[in-house]
């Protein structure tokens, strides 16, 4: 009912609840698996949560806790370096070749988990300036030696009037959460639309797959593939082998493989247990008469398709004229942001008891 406005607006904050409620649940799965120290799966959840969810109230706690999974496994890949070689000291069995081939397969995967880390670290700037883990973000990335990059004026903009929307639990919500009978939906931003696509998921089988993949050189950091990559022929098409008709299914083809039961080997003979059509194939062409019986779907039945996600900020939601505009449309929205607005994002308007509190 796209109509009726007022019903599409209160479904919009609706579905904005619903998904904060969900990515709340995988958020926390993710974290339990990061806490457990399996990497890959937590990997695969926190992925999984940003492309799907990326108005969730801690979109940047859920970066900042990617980035820091890959990290995880740079941790243990250095630390195989020493464990393995003092392993087969152990057992006498010391081959310095196959240590150079194994250190250098971990070289790769380290420097194909920095570059994911990195890109975690950098969403968190360029998407979510105005949020807490910002600062953060730009610490892990000096000490992963990568760029630090600047977000734009828009983004920031855009950002800030999430954060604003975002409402806050009193303490009496808090001290009743435990005998509330749904959850707490007060952190869902009012700005922005939801998610109405899923992209595809990640999963952790995927993850390890593709570390094997650069670890043998079979696969880029970018995606892309090394020398042992699979090449694929149509068959029936080379020069060997003669094109073969295709049988139909009137039996008037040849047969697929050659050995037909005719005399000759070219034709095939009719199964006399196959079915054939009432219709000669001249009125096969004809349309059939259409029934008058038949219901036939009327153009408002058809569903509306689902709208552009942009995730923009809309004319009368509370936003400027400028942050609703496309950052790649207008020059200004290109502008990067400069200290002084990176600095007043931290700021954070007192609510409640803290308005009185002066060291909070």
């Amino acid at each position: 009912y796209p109509d009726n406005q007022k019903m599409v607006e209160e479904a919009r904050k609706r579905l904005l609840q619903v998904q904060e409620v969900i990515a709340e649940r995988e958020y926390r799965v993710g974290k339990f698996y990061f806490l457990k120290s399996s990497y890959p799966a937590a990997i695969a959840r926190l992925q999984s949560l940003v492309d799907r969810y990326p108005l969730y109230s801690k979109a940047d706690e859920t970066l900042y806790l990617l980035g820091q999974s890959y990290e995880g496994e740079i941790a243990m890949l250095r630390k195989m370096d020493v464990t393995e070689r003092q392993e087969l000291e152990r057992l006498h069995k010391v081959n310095e070749a196959v240590l150079k081939e194994r250190k250098l397969q971990r070289e790769r995967m380290i420097s194909d988990f920095a570059e994911k880390a990195a890109a975690a670290y950098s969403k968190i700037i360029t998407r979510y300036p105005a949020m807490d883990r910002a600062d953060d973000a730009r610490m892990r990335l000096a000490a992963l030696h990568q760029p630090i990059p600047r977000p734009t004026k828009a983004a920031l903009a855009l950002n800030k009037a999430e954060e604003a929307g975002r409402g806050e639990q009193t303490m009496l919500s808090k001290l009743m959460s435990g005998f509330a009978k749904h959850p707490d939906t007060s952190s869902a931003t009012k700005i922005g639309a939801p998610t109405l696509t899923d992209p595809n998921l990640v999963s952790a089988s995927d993850i390890v797959q593709r570390a094997s993949r650069v670890a043998s050189g079979t696969s880029t950091a970018a995606g892309g593939t090394g020398n042992n990559s699979l090449s694929v022929q149509a068959v029936g098409t080379s020069d060997s082998q003669p094109p073969q008709d295709v049988p139909t299914s009137f039996g008037s083809g040849t047969a697929s493989n050659g050995n037909n039961n005719g005399a000759n080997g070219n034709s095939s003979t009719p199964d006399p247990n196959e079915l054939k059509p009432t219709t000669s194939p001249a009125d096969s062409t004809q349309a059939a008469a259409p029934d008058p019986n038949e219901l036939t779907p009327t153009k408002s039945d058809q569903p509306a398709p689902p709208p552009a996600q942009v995730n923009e900020l809309q004319p009368g939601n509370g936003g400027s004229a400028a942050a609703t505009q496309d950052p790649a449309a207008t020059a200004d929205g290109q502008q990067l942001a400069d200290d002084k607005d990176l600095a007043s994002s931290k700021h954070k308007k007192k609510k409640g008891l803290h308005k009185i509190i002066p060291f909070n």
